[in-house]
């Protein structure tokens, strides 16, 4: 009786919070009859957190580059941001399409007649706002709340694990070759902080700036961070950078196959990338 009870508490639920309007990271509000059951998600980070919310049975598709959970990779991949394939998306059928705040595909899908909401995942505070904004999408608010402490308390258990640690490298985070970096601002930024790494990139630049080579020589970071392939190689060849400190010294981590995922998403796994950095940081 207790478990059929409860089944009708969350049905009521859905019942009454739809129709339901947000604001999406456009500033446009977007409204739902009823909780999607078709779903098409655009970014790595927000299909990880549908499927974290248990939602993954309602994904249709996603973007190229969504491989978490294991699931997803045999979905249809519509494309990325800058090579999106609308007529794949339109001719599933989606009740809701989440995408990047970022591109103007949400015009064209919009004139499809679908409903689109963008997402912006940037800083750390992104995480448990877009957990809570797909909780309410999807109809999950009570998941959403039991997925934003889970993270909480994972980051926490990896910042305590960071305190032990009496040094506070200087850490270079280099995102490709162009150079791009993360910002202290960035969520990457604060994952370096958590770690207990000071980053020599100012907040003043942005949260994922381009920056000139030399500025790293000047900086001499005693660790650099890089997640993507021939990293290694690329760095050290490049002029000036045997003087760096963490070049001489070999501390170079570099995070590919997968791990630069955990790096990269500002999603659920968000934790498992704090500790990479933590070992890092103080091996």
């Amino acid at each position: 009786m207790r478990r059929f009870l409860a089944f009708l508490a969350v049905l009521s639920a859905l019942v009454f919070a739809f129709p339901l309007t947000l604001t999406d990271d456009l500033g446009r509000q977007v409204t739902l009859k009823a909780p999607p059951k078709r779903i098409v998600t655009m970014l790595p980070s927000v299909t990880e957190t549908v499927c974290a919310l248990g939602a993954c049975d309602r994904l249709v598709a996603t973007d190229d580059y969504s491989d978490w959970p294991e699931s997803v990779k045999r979905l249809p991949k519509a494309g990325g941001l800058y090579n999106p394939n609308p007529e794949l998306i339109v001719s599933l059928k989606p009740d809701l399409v989440l995408v990047s705040r970022y591109g103007r595909l949400y015009e064209t899908l919009e004139r499809a007649g679908l409903t689109v909401f963008a997402v912006k995942t940037e800083t750390y505070e992104d995480i448990f706002k877009t957990v809570r904004t797909l909780g309410k999408l999807l109809g999950l608010p009570a998941q959403a709340e039991g997925l934003v402490a889970r993270i909480q308390k994972e980051v926490y258990q990896e910042e305590a694990r960071a305190a032990k640690a009496k040094a506070r490298p200087r850490v270079y985070y280099e995102i490709d070759p162009t150079p791009y970096t993360a910002g202290p601002e960035s969520f990457i930024g604060v994952l370096i902080q958590k770690a207990r790494g000071v980053n020599i990139v100012p907040k003043e630049l942005g949260l994922f700036p381009k920056i000139s080579p030399e500025f790293v020589v000047q900086k001499n970071p005693e660790v650099i961070v890089a997640t993507y392939p021939n990293a290694l190689e690329t760095i050290r060849r490049r002029p000036g950078w045997d003087r760096i400190s963490a070049v001489r010294n070999g501390r170079i981590c570099v995070f590919t196959g997968g791990e630069d995922s955990l790096l990269s998403r500002p999603g659920p796994r968000v934790a498992q990338g704090l500790r990479l950095l933590v070992d890092c940081f103080h091996r």
